[in-house]
């Protein structure tokens, strides 16, 4: 069977034929009650739920609402988030580690609840999860997350095949669980949010925040949005104030590809315990298209082998398995994981608690980010919720934190070295179009990249966060830092923090 071809550009399947509205930038200074930045599922669901509380909400995205990681999802709803409950026992106790299950859950039925009150068309379908395995070493482990479910109540069975024509050894079924379309689903939302209390604004970006009485959001433009709230959804946090949360995350991407198959999906939504990881559902679309959508190949933001070479993988993964002969989409997605797994969600610190921050959703951010939503307007509205604790973002637990704290940071000093030392030789004559290359100019490390025209873009590459080299990811044609994630196009515009100023361009 011929290898399928992969599309020339990233484009996630959830933007296919949708239309999305859009809204101005913000170009003057503004009062609200709550100022909500980013606008994905966190900062949308949040908006909503406030404006049925009458509480006036302004939300500032710096590119278009759903464009970040809640466009370029899986889009399971689902509280199996890989192997993590036997290490949430171990780490945290069987209460909390029930609290997060409850979250999971409880985030899924709010979805559920929502699509079906409102009717959104949005295919949400029930499907069962299968953490599947072939790896001998990996049965113990999937063993262990079964004895965690139990002694969690979680209902499940443990199976030694599936509907799948894949290879295992053994896979773990959480049942009754969830899938749908993102975007339609957050659309509605958007559009009900906007006949209430809610202001959107595209194109501004927040900067930072002052805290006298009240907070105040200072965009790029150097206009205020003051408000007595803000919630900072911005995916990788804006705002830090010694909160450090660069050294307590770490940013990883993955891949995403999806074709037609000649074979009819047999249903349910699987993943791999095991690494590199495949994740595999079925996406039908409006016109009853069905793809099969397979994701992976997870590795730390900057770092590893050519972007090129993981879509790749995944293209002979498709090829092989389902008969896939053409990708019709691929896309990335770039995922923050927290020290201990469990993201940050509350006030960013104990003396600003105006100041909300929701982030490290660890891949998992349609249950993570509706959960995120629920708990910052609860706390908005002086409201109790029963995992406020559990998320709070000033816990810093001995075990695992400290020992992950260390191997995360050494992990930075590694690659911070290793980029200042670098020997490059690539010159730019040789460059081919729509490639980039390192190259040092009057001893200065370059980035250039030449377009499909040959015009050249040459960029500094010593990323504007801490001073690490950024490296060049040629399946998004961007410049990306090994050490804390911050991602730049090819034009050293800012795409993802926690960098908040663009590479110094250089003048060819």
């Amino acid at each position: 069977m011929a290898k399928p071809t992969l599309p020339q550009f990233p484009e996630p399947i959830w933007r296919e034929n949708l239309s999305l509205p859009k809204f101005s930038t913000l170009n003057e200074s503004i009062k609200t009650d709550v100022a909500i930045i980013g606008g994905g599922i966190t900062g949308i669901t949040a908006a909503y739920l406030l404006s049925k509380q009458n509480l006036k909400v302004a939300l500032l995205d710096a590119g278009s609402i759903l464009n970040g990681t809640t466009g370029h999802t899986t889009a399971k709803i689902t509280a199996q988030h890989g192997l993590i409950y036997d290490e949430l026992i171990h780490h945290f106790g069987l209460e909390k580690a029930s609290l997060y299950y409850q979250a999971a859950e409880e985030a899924k039925q709010f979805i559920e609840e929502i699509i079906r009150k409102k009717g959104i068309e949005c295919s949400l379908t029930t499907e069962d999860a299968y953490l599947y395995t072939n790896n001998d070493t990996y049965l113990e482990k999937i063993e262990k997350e079964k004895e965690a479910y139990d002694k969690l109540k979680i209902t499940n069975k443990l199976v030694e095949s599936i509907p799948l024509n894949i290879p295992i050894k053994a896979a773990l079924v959480m049942q009754a669980q969830a899938q749908f379309h993102p975007l339609n689903y957050l659309k509605a939302l958007v559009e009900e949010s906007l006949q209430k209390s809610v202001t959107v604004y595209e194109n501004t970006t927040a900067v930072d925040i002052e805290y006298n009485k009240h907070p105040s959001v200072i965009t790029r433009d150097g206009h205020r949005v003051t408000c007595r709230y803000v919630i900072v959804a911005s995916h990788f946090p804006f705002y830090d104030r010694e909160s450090f949360y660069f050294t307590r995350m770490f940013s990883e991407r993955s891949y995403l590809i999806a074709g037609k198959s000649p074979n009819d999906f047999p249903g349910g939504m699987y993943i791999s315990a095991e690494s590199p990881t495949r994740s595999i559902r079925s996406v039908k679309l409006h016109d009853d298209k069905e793809f099969v959508l397979i994701g992976g190949e997870n590795h730390k933001t900057g770092q590893g082998d050519s972007t090129i070479a993981h879509y790749e993988a995944l293209q002979k993964f498709a090829n092989v398995h389902f008969q896939v002969e053409k990708i019709d989409y691929r896309w990335s997605a770039q995922d923050l994981t927290t020290l201990d797994k469990v993201p940050y969600i509350g006030p960013t610190m104990k003396d600003e608690d105006a100041v909300l921050v929701a982030t490290g959703y660890r891949k998992w951010g349609m249950t993570n980010g509706t959960i995120a939503a629920k708990i910052l307007s609860d706390t908005i509205l002086r409201k109790e919720n029963p995992y406020a604790d559990l998320f709070k973002p000033s816990r810093f637990q001995a075990d695992p934190s400290v020992k992950k704290f260390m191997e995360v940071n050494a992990d930075v000093a590694k690659h911070l070295l290793k980029g200042k030392l670098e020997f490059t030789k690539d010159t730019v004559k040789d460059l081919k179009a729509d490639d980039a290359t390192v190259t040092r100019i009057d001893g200065n490390r370059v980035g250039v990249y030449k377009d499909k025209d040959s015009k050249l873009h040459m960029v500094d590459t010593t990323c504007t966060h801490l001073g690490c080299e950024v490296e060049w990811n040629s399946g998004e044609r961007s410049w990306d830092c090994p050490c804390h994630g911050s991602r730049f196009s090819y034009t050293g515009e800012v795409l993802d923090g926690p960098a908040k100023k663009p590479l110094k361009r250089i003048k060819n």
